[in-house]
């Protein structure tokens, strides 16, 4: 055994910082160490798509915590420490390096891996995957001998990207598989607020557009050959379609899993004294209707680790509840989502999209389920009491920007 830990936290990202942090908030004195396989210590990971690939944040702001302050309350950090085997009967973990670390608790919040493009020439040199800083890292190495780069995958982290190497000068390309962008997260309306925006910028926008293979030169990428045999010449491709979560070491070790390792409601597995928080982790939703789902959210990770913190330390034992939300920033705008719009049955769309400050209400059997708002504040603020409460409201009522969200919900 190379060590021994009260808490193991695998992860270093929001979910893993934070339930070290909740645990010392709730008083709980045993030892905490978090296994990163990055060099870094806890990082925001969202800013990377957008403040510090546009070079607006230094790595520095992105911490969520400075050294410091993982050492005055006694949070070991193993950076560079890939856990690859889970023994959960003899409560240890085996790293890829060797080593061998028991634990009390495990707290698995690991995440996911990019999921990559499958086609020849998905490894050249020149593709990337935005999920860590060193993914960022060597795409602002690269920005120099860039003019034209291909965005593959119209999802946020996609669109994003887009947005700030537009900024940069840069000729963009996004390629989207589906008939609009955002359409595994959004409504047709916000879809086609966000293509007209993109296009405004300058950015071509290709729907139902699929990618063959990736050319290269030199062992360079050269270009991106799309199925119809168009080749879109560029100097970058940027990977956007997803996550593949990371589970396979608790699905070896015997955990249930389905699309990510299943939790109860206070983010237990089924293997003993193993919790599984954030990204990897697929739990039972009253916001999705009881459906079992993966939420891939800061807020997701932050809330459970909560939980997960109460529950090891012996304290509040109310399972997690928590209202979704997510935020996205592209160009001037703002977009804030509350709730989940999984099975809507009616989209209201809220103020006009020209002025470029409108929201979309989400319903399914007539009650509220999710809003997205576009530079609207105050609808993302007033309209959570109207998803949290599951408010029936008339489309009409909705649709009128001059009546506020919060007298609906009040009526």
């Amino acid at each position: 055994m190379d060590g021994r830990h009260d808490v193991l936290i695998v992860g270093a990202g929001h979910g893993g910082a934070q339930a070290a942090i909740a645990l010392r908030q709730a008083k709980f004195e045993g030892s905490i160490a978090i296994a990163g396989d990055e060099p870094e210590i806890p990082y925001e990971r969202p800013p990377l798509s957008k403040d510090y690939l546009a070079g607006e944040k230094p790595f520095e702001r992105l911490l969520i915590r400075p050294a410091a302050f993982w050492e005055e309350r006694g949070v070991a950090m193993l950076t560079r420490t890939c856990v690859t085997r889970v023994f959960a009967e003899a409560h240890s973990v085996e790293t890829e390096d060797g080593r061998t670390l028991g634990y009390g608790h495990l707290v698995w919040a690991a995440g996911g891996r990019p999921r990559r493009l499958a086609c020849e020439g998905h490894d050249v040199t020149g593709v990337h995957t935005v999920r860590t800083r060193a993914d960022v890292d060597r795409m602002i190495g690269e920005l120099a001998g860039t003019s034209h780069a291909v965005v593959v995958g119209g999802g946020y982290i996609g669109l994003e990207a887009a947005a700030v190497l537009t900024k940069l000068g840069k000729k963009v390309t996004v390629i989207e598989a589906l008939d609009r962008v955002l359409a595994r997260v959004a409504g047709e309306p916000l879809s086609r607020f966000y293509e007209a925006e993109h296009r405004a910028h300058g950015v071509d926008v290709r729907l139902d557009a699929t990618v063959d293979r990736i050319e290269a030169e030199g062992g360079r990428v050269s270009g991106v050959h799309l199925v119809g045999g168009e080749v879109l010449a560029c100097e970058m491709v940027i990977v956007g379609i997803g996550i593949i979560p990371a589970i396979e070491p608790l699905r070896a070790g015997g955990a249930v899993c389905s699309n990510g390792v299943e939790v109860d409601g206070h983010c237990r597995t089924s293997l003993p004294d193993i919790f599984a928080i954030g990204d990897c982790a697929a739990h039972a939703s009253d916001f999705a209707g009881g459906a079992t789902i993966r939420l891939e959210s800061v807020q997701n990770a932050h809330d459970q680790a909560n939980v997960v913190a109460r529950t090891i330390a012996g304290g509040d034992d109310a399972p997690y509840h928590a209202v979704p939300w997510f935020w996205s920033n592209q160009y001037d705008l703002r977009l804030q989502t509350v709730g989940l719009s999984i099975g809507f049955d009616a989209a209201v769309t809220r103020g006009d999209p020209a002025s470029r400050s409108f929201s979309v209400v989400y319903l399914k059997g007539g009650k509220v389920v999710a809003l997205d708002c576009v530079n609207a504040v105050r609808d993302y603020v007033q309209g959570k009491a109207l998803v949290v409460g599951g408010i029936a409201a008339a489309p009409a009522l909705l649709a009128d920007a001059n009546i506020p969200l919060k007298e609906i919900a009040a009526r």
